[in-house]
């Protein structure tokens, strides 16, 4: 059986275990996939696997033997799934495997929000604590987070661990009810999400990214937002639309901004939130712990060996038919 991994970089930078994956097949790693070496590569493929490689209709019409599509990521919106499920090939996803990282990375970007640990570290680098002359110096508000109302969308496995976190720190917590979403009875308040903005001292997106959430942070839900929130993004940058955003924190719509992923990855030089201000910019690392990696990469093996045994886990498509391959053919 022919294995395609159409983006091995940056999951492995040279300190991942593929052994396992390669007991089920012939594997091909790939550093990287531009969107037209895709359908060449993985036209003998029985199995691939993606993180941020766009795998749509056309590519897989490229591959007729293709049965299962893994995606390196929790966030599959690289996979056409509407495609995929009549094609009659199942796409998996990795639930879970970096949740307790990307919550860390959550509650470090509010902190750095709170405290601007960075922007004081070379205010005395450049001698301006110095120049004060007293024992203590500030050169922005700080913001103590007791007492302070949390406001979650997408309440997941990483919302939950980043409320409960934020409880500890005497938070209060919302979950905020999306539009078209089921209720669910939950140890946290919900309220709908634009009566939730209006209450929020800290706004935390931790949805998927799908046609109902893109740009579910615009120019209209930032103007019920209060002028001292902030806001934190380590979900989808396509949550966010940028120009409203950056509108917001120009005019004072909002105080503050930290996100670990951009609409654009890496970002173009005129990206519109590089020079925004109060904004925090980290390079989409919220997952790449060397234990959240091979964690990742192990679940991603374990999806494709199920899948091979007739009982798959972690599909994202379920209406697909019940169908295997065979490991032992190419």
């Amino acid at each position: 059986m022919q294995i395609v991994v159409l983006d091995a970089k940056p999951l492995d930078v040279g300190d991942m275990d593929w052994a396992p994956l390669r007991a089920l097949g012939e594997v091909t790693l790939h550093p990287n996939s531009m969107p037209d070496e895709v359908a060449a590569r993985i036209e003998n493929a029985a199995a691939i696997f993606t993180n941020k490689v766009k795998v749509g209709a056309r590519e897989m019409d490229a591959a007729p033997g293709l049965k299962f599509i893994g995606v390196l990521a929790t966030g599959y919106d690289v996979v056409d799934v509407k495609a995929a499920r009549e094609r009659n090939i199942t796409v998996c996803n990795v639930p879970g495997y970096g949740t307790n990282f990307v919550a860390q990375t959550t509650i470090a970007l509010l902190l750095e929000l709170c405290h601007q640990a960075g922007a004081h570290d070379a205010a005395i680098r450049d001698g301006q604590w110095q120049k004060e002359g007293a024992f203590s110096f500030w050169n922005a508000p700080l913001i103590d987070l007791d007492g302070k109302t949390l406001v979650i969308i997408g309440l997941g496995a990483i919302g939950r661990r980043v409320a409960r976190i934020a409880q500890s720190l005497g938070m209060k917590v919302i979950a905020a009810q999306l539009p078209g979403r089921e209720k669910q009875d939950d140890e946290f308040a919900r309220l709908p999400l634009e009566e939730a903005l209006t209450q929020a001292d800290v706004v935390s997106l931790h949805c998927p990214l799908t046609e109902q959430t893109r740009a579910i942070i615009n120019a209209q839900t930032l103007q019920v937002m209060k002028p001292s929130a902030l806001l934190i993004n380590t979900a989808r940058g396509l949550l966010v639309n940028d120009e409203d955003l950056a509108f917001a924190l120009r005019e004072g719509q909002i105080a503050g901004y930290a996100a670990d992923v951009l609409s654009q990855e890496p970002p173009p030089d005129n990206h519109r939130l590089l020079h925004a201000p109060n904004c925090i910019l980290t390079p989409h690392y919220s997952w790449a712990s060397p234990q959240s990696r091979q964690r990742l990469l192990n679940m991603a093996v374990e999806n494709l060996r199920l899948f091979l045994t007739g009982v798959p886990q972690n599909v994202v498509n379920p209406s697909v038919k019940g169908s295997s391959i065979q490991k032992d053919k190419d």
